[in-house]
């Protein structure tokens, strides 16, 4: 069985966050999902838990980062093409979220950024395969 991975990230709406995700393109796992959190699957094993800020506190036990005024993570989602770079980037800023810089281009690298509507950052790139090899 593959290894999967599950970031949680706190929300101040649920069901709000839960339509940005669906609109940029994410699945949504309602066996995994409540009143209080809420089952978004990026990938086959990698999934976003967007939790409630009180559902969050209780979790971590620590308090909730400030989005407004820090960066608690940088989420990167890597694809399979510019265009997928681009389509993705560019939905999220039609329903709300916010380009946090400009996009950058490496040649054998391609990427841009945005912040959601609580301000967590996800950076969507490409790499072309004589970048990996």
């Amino acid at each position: 069985m593959a290894t999967k991975i599950y970031v949680n990230l706190p929300v101040k709406d649920l069901q709000r966050s839960v339509r940005f995700f669906q609109a940029v393109g994410f699945g949504f796992n309602p066996q995994l999902s409540d009143d209080t959190a809420a089952c978004m699957a990026i990938s086959d094993v990698i999934f976003a838990m967007l939790l409630t800020e009180e559902k969050f506190r209780e979790v971590t036990r620590r308090p909730v980062a400030d989005t407004a005024r820090m960066t608690e993570v940088l989420t990167c989602l890597s694809v399979e093409s510019r265009t997928q770079v681009n389509q993705m980037v560019d939905r999220a800023l039609v329903h709300g979220g916010r380009e946090v810089r400009e996009p950058e281009d490496h040649r054998l690298m391609f990427g841009r950024s945005f912040s959601d509507l609580d301000g967590h950052i996800w950076e969507v790139i490409y790499m072309a395969p004589e970048a990996v090899a």
